[in-house]
């Protein structure tokens, strides 16, 4: 097994970890229409949204005046505040509903004042965010700089076996159902992370109130304080952790389960056959 594909693996099982350890900041707690607004597209892959240019640029253009001192230019990282395109916060985030939580209440405890922000505003920098986390896996040279060729060291028929048998993948996913042409809708580091950690896999979760009354959706937004769901109208509702009893059916549990039972060999195997599946 070659190193790099050792190190890639490993650091990749790391990011998950990291990214099931992170916490969130609470969600707002009023009920709002869940449907993206009007020049926001969804591509086909459902794992990013495109925003108008104008929008993303007044974004930008306020990123770099209040934000990219602490976090960059690119919301990379800066001086003193954490990259943005790696945020739990950001990836959960819809309509900038959560940016603008954070924006405009800020966290003193780190040293983020608050920022007194239009909904258009909150709007520009979110599509600003996400544009630029959208594009992380396409850049060279940083820590989502991998060629695809770099993953292409396993074997196709081992794959297949593992898929189908000893690694049970067969049991939740189907070559021809729910993963045909996923290696043309992911390639190289975002296939592996997908399958590794498949973060837009959608969790169930049924919140019971103090009434008795349990209402179940599709979770939006889980932390230590908040959980938050898209009921069977589209409508988003979220409710404090301390007031409900909640349970969460999260598919991607199961894939973080494996991680102690992975080895190199199952993981490059494993790839070679997901990219066939075109």
């Amino acid at each position: 097994m070659d190193s790099l594909g050792s190190v890639l693996y490993r650091s990749l099982l790391s990011a998950a970890w990291l990214l099931l350890s992170l916490a969130g900041s609470a969600a707002q707690t009023s009920t709002h229409n869940a449907q993206a607004p009007s020049g926001v597209k969804q591509n086909a892959a459902g794992a990013a949204k495109s925003y108008p240019p104008a929008l993303v640029e007044s974004g930008s253009a306020l990123f770099r005046q209040d934000c990219s001192f602490c976090h960059g230019r690119d919301a990379g990282g800066g001086e003193s505040g954490p990259d943005l395109t790696r945020s739990k916060v950001v990836t959960a985030d819809v309509r900038g509903d959560k940016i603008g939580a954070v924006v405009r209440n800020g966290r003193p405890e780190r040293g983020m004042p608050r920022f007194d922000l239009s909904d258009r505003q909150i709007s520009g920098l979110a599509a600003f965010i996400h544009t630029q986390q959208n594009a992380v896996p396409t850049k060279k040279g940083g820590r989502k700089g991998v060629d695809v060729s770099d993953l292409q060291t396993g074997n196709v028929e081992a794959g297949k076996k593992y898929f189908d048998g000893s690694g049970r993948c067969a049991t939740c996913h189907s070559p021809t159902g729910d993963l045909a042409g996923i290696a043309s809708r992911y390639q190289g580091l975002q296939l592996e992370e997908q399958m590794l950690y498949p973060k837009h896999a959608k969790s169930r979760v049924s919140v019971t109130l103090a009434g008795g009354q349990t209402i179940t959706g599709t979770l939006e937004y889980l932390d230590e304080f908040t959980v938050g769901l898209i009921d069977a109208t589209g409508w988003y509702r979220s409710w404090r952790t301390d007031d409900v009893q909640y349970k969460v059916d999260a598919p991607v549990n199961t894939h973080v389960e494996l991680f102690s039972k992975y080895t190199d060999a199952d993981i490059h195997d494993l790839m070679a056959y997901l990219q066939t599946l075109r």
